[in-house]
């Protein structure tokens, strides 16, 4: 099993899948996942949040209207309702009839993949610690922690992994976070690694993160010029809607 602590001193691309493969597959689903792990990606991310009935679900917004046939809040789904939901159909006809996943049914999913790292994003909500205590949980029973970075937008949420788990975390720059604690002794303690959108992605931020022991990690470059800017800046580590420039680049650099 490979483990998240290996990451630090990496020397080359490492790629994880955003939702999956999220250009090609709707995301999310167990069919987005499995499709990135076929193609090549090291990783997966993924997002969390609570059912009305308190089961981990696999799907990114507080609603259900974009990614599926429903409407309304996710938290007002028990998850035997979540389940009647189209999950696929948004994305193309082909995929009609693919289902939001529970966690655990990811879990399952991974056995198949022990190799495969995990960024778990724990969903900002009023409950995001209880699910991320219930994530941790499940993760543990599945010896799955040591593959595992905790991500959430919350600082608040970071903190409370970080202080009583002592898990590895990815926070972000101060201002796309909530709650944020600035300061040496503040959020940026709790932070493993930080992701840096492209669009505030610089070798001098990288260099600046790295100064501090945390590690820099971009999102998303898709396309072969992102891919060779982030290089450029340092980011060796890179969340991707579309994996297949970065995993052609790595190949081509390994010639």
């Amino acid at each position: 099993m490979k483990m998240i602590s290996n990451l630090q001193n990496n020397q080359s691309i490492i790629v994880a899948g955003h939702r999956g493969w999220k250009s090609e597959y709707p995301e999310n689903t167990l069919l987005s996942f499995r499709k990135a792990i076929e193609l090549g990606v090291d990783m997966l991310e993924f997002d969390l949040r609570f059912s009305k009935d308190k089961v981990v679900m696999v799907i990114h917004d507080a609603t259900v209207d974009r990614t599926t046939n429903g409407s309304g809040k996710v938290s007002d789904f028990t998850s035997a309702e979540l389940k009647q939901l189209d999950a696929g159909g948004w994305f193309g006809k082909v995929y009609e009839g693919l289902k939001i996943p529970t966690f655990e049914e990811f879990c399952d999913l991974m056995k198949l993949y022990p190799d495969v790292l995990l960024n778990v994003e724990i969903k900002p909500s009023p409950d995001a610690k209880e699910v991320a205590d219930a994530a941790i949980a499940i993760l543990s029973r599945y010896e799955y922690l040591p593959r595992c970075v905790f991500t959430c937008f919350d600082a608040e949420v970071l903190a409370y992994i970080h202080d009583k788990y002592e898990l590895k975390t990815q926070g972000f720059p101060g201002e796309l976070m909530s709650n944020y604690v600035a300061g040496a002794e503040g959020t940026l303690s709790k932070m493993w690694a930080v992701g840096i959108s492209m669009k505030l992605l610089t070798p001098q931020r990288v260099q600046e993160y790295e100064q501090q022991g945390i590690l820099p990690w971009c999102y998303c470059p898709d396309t072969e010029q992102q891919v060779f800017y982030a290089i450029g800046t340092g980011s060796l580590l890179m969340t991707v809607n579309n994996p297949q420039p970065a995993l052609q680049i790595r190949q081509q650099l390994k010639r």
